[in-house]
This record gives C-alpha cells, sequence and structure tokens, in this order.
C-alpha cells in the first residue's frame, strides 16, 4: 500500500521537488504537489489518498486532513496558532514540527534596523522628506556595544553571531531555562532576571516564539525599566509588546526608538496610534518569509531529513512540544 505525502507549497522550485522525490523514494513515500491556488486538489489528496504527512502553511488545509495524518511539518517557524488550536488536528496525536531556517534572512533584517536606529535614520528620513540638510546626530556602534537579547533559538544565536563578527563587546541572552548550549552568548540567564537586567539595557532585541509565558512580556512597567537612550527590536511575535505603552514611550521621549516587524494585530488597522509613533521603524511581518534562496533550499533540506527521521522511526529533529508552544 501506497504512503503518501500531501505537499502545499509555492515557493518550490523543480530543484526543490526533485530533492523531495529523491527522498521520498529512499523512504517508501509518493509525493502529491500542489501550490496555494490548488486548495481544493489539495484537500481531495489529503482525503483521498489517506495521506500520513502534510508539508504546508495552511492551518485551514490542515483542519481538513483526515485522522490518519500522522505528521504536519509547518514551513514556518512560528507554530503558536497550531499549538493553541488542537482542534485543527483530526488525529490528536499527530506530530507538528517547524522549520527552524530563518535565522540568517531575520539576523539580517535585524542588523538593518539596529544600525538604522543607531545611526539616526528615521530623524533623517524625516529631515530629507522636508528637503532639508546638513543636521548631524551623535552615532553609536555595534562595535563595543553590549546587547540584550529576548531568546536562546535559532534567530537569537544566529543574531548574536552576527553582533559579535562586528564587535559587539557583550551579549546577554534570557531564556525560559537561563541555560543554552550556545557559547555565541556572553551570558544566559532565565527570564527571571528580566526586570534586572532591563535598567541596563542599550538594546533590546526580542526573538521569541508566542507562548502564554511570553504574552505581554514588554509590559508597560517593564518598559519604564529601560533607559532612555535604549531601543527595543522585536522580530518574534507581536503579542511580546504592550503596543500602547511602546507608543506612549516613543512618543514621550522615554524611549529612544524601536522597530517592529511584528504586531497585533496583522495587519495593523489604519488608524492604530503606532503607525505615527516618533523614532519607530515599522515593517509588515516581512524580516522571514521564504523568500531568500537560503531558507527556502534550507526549509526543504529540513524536511527531507525529518521525513528519513519519520521513516526510520527516528525522532524528528525539529519537533514541536504541543502543550509548551515550541
Amino acid at each position: 500500500m501506497s504512503r503518501n505525502i500531501c505537499i502545499f507549497q509555492n515557493f518550490l522550485t523543480d530543484a526543490h521537488k526533485a530533492q523531495i522525490e529523491a527522498a521520498a523514494a529512499e523512504t517508501g513515500f509518493t509525493p502529491h504537489f500542489f501550490t496555494e491556488s490548488q486548495f481544493e486538489e489539495a484537500k481531495a489528496c489529503l482525503q483521498d489518498y489517506s495521506c500520513e504527512v502534510l508539508y504546508a502553511q495552511s492551518p485551514d488545509l490542515l483542519r481538513t486532513a483526515p485522522a490518519a495524518l500522522k505528521w504536519y511539518c509547518a514551513s514556518s517557524a512560528g507554530v503558536d496558532y497550531y499549538c493553541a488550536a488542537p482542534d485543527l488536528f483530526a488525529n490528536p496525536d499527530c506530530m507538528l514540527t517547524n522549520s527552524n531556517c530563518y535565522g540568517v534572512t531575520i539576523s539580517e533584517h535585524t542588523i538593518m534596523v539596529l544600525l538604522m536606529l543607531l545611526r539616526h535614520m528615521p530623524d533623517y528620513e524625516e529631515i530629507v522628506r522636508n528637503r532639508g540638510w546638513g543636521d548631524q546626530f551623535p552615532v553609536r556602534s555595534i562595535r563595543d556595544g553590549e546587547f540584550t537579547i529576548l531568546g536562546t533559538g535559532d534567530i537569537g544565536k544566529t543574531v548574536a553571531a552576527r553582533l559579535k563578527a562586528m564587535g559587539a563587546a557583550k551579549i546577554t541572552a534570557l531564556c525560559r531555562s537561563g541555560k543554552s548550549k550556545e557559547t555565541i552568548f556572553d551570558e544566559v540567564l532565565p527570564i527571571s532576571e528580566l526586570d534586572r537586567v532591563l535598567p541596563e539595557t542599550k538594546v533590546l532585541i526580542m526573538a521569541l516564539p508566542s507562548t502564554p509565558e511570553t504574552t505581554g512580556i514588554l509590559s508597560r512597567e517593564r518598559i519604564a525599566l529601560l533607559p532612555e537612550d535604549a531601543y527595543v527590536i522585536n522580530v518574534g511575535r507581536g503579542t511580546a509588546v504592550d503596543q500602547e505603552a511602546l507608543t506612549a514611550a516613543l512618543n514621550g521621549g522615554t524611549l529612544a526608538g524601536a522597530a517592529l516587524d511584528v504586531t497585533v494585530p496583522e495587519p495593523l488597522p489604519a488608524d492604530d496610534p503606532l503607525w505615527s509613533a516618533k523614532n519607530l521603524i515599522l515593517t509588515p511581518h516581512i524580516s522571514g518569509n521564504l523568500t531568500l534562496g537560503y531558507t527556502c533550499d534550507t526549509n526543504v533540506a529540513m524536511f527531507c531529513a525529518d521525513l528519513k527521521n519519520y521513516a526510520a522511526g527516528r525522532p524528528l529533529v525539529n519537533l514541536v512540544d504541543r502543550e509548551r508552544g515550541y
């Protein structure tokens, strides 16, 4: 009896498909490829062929999968929606994996907005927009700087590596356990130490998944703990930040600047005060996504590697604990 995989992705090239086909042939699976414009066809494939593997980024398609589905491989890094909605899975024991391949593209975005903040680009953009000239602001550098990173996963460690390569003096990381195998961090502390660390933080980089523990972690009270010359960068999830308090701090001058690639909700309503906050670099959740060739290649390679693990009965490398949320 054939074992079937439903693949529902837009980013796949012919080379990616050939790579998946080779891994499937090696493991005894038959892959069925669909683009996101072929929802009904993919739904029929899942049901008619009793697919046991689905490689996609579609809660709606997952909801249509039969109980025969044993593994859902999400092509995203964030899987909070899937963890918060167990009714998506007809099979309650269906394994969920994510794709931790976004560190390179998100870290480059982080460095870009960080340099823009350190070199006063929001101010210069306003000056140039008004056809002004000549104002010079004192700039800061990554070199010899100290940075605080919330989250020690793929994104956090890759950001830290880029900062170190550019001469950062110290990188303090905070995570749930207060432990990390990554040696790129100078210090790793538990989240319980956050209130002590914030008053000494000049740049706070947030790369957290959305879980009950991280929701609202940068609260109004914690924003008030940051120095007036501090910057906040969030490339994790919008749920982590009190946006109203952040807007007030930016407009009131009690925070030097911020860069947000994620908000609540998304897309941000046209009348949201965040749009006009001072010294804010706002991007529409584009730091990751499957637009960089390296990210796409790595995403497929991770799926193929875990397909071989799955077929051999070995643990899946990117297995998500649905209770914990990551």
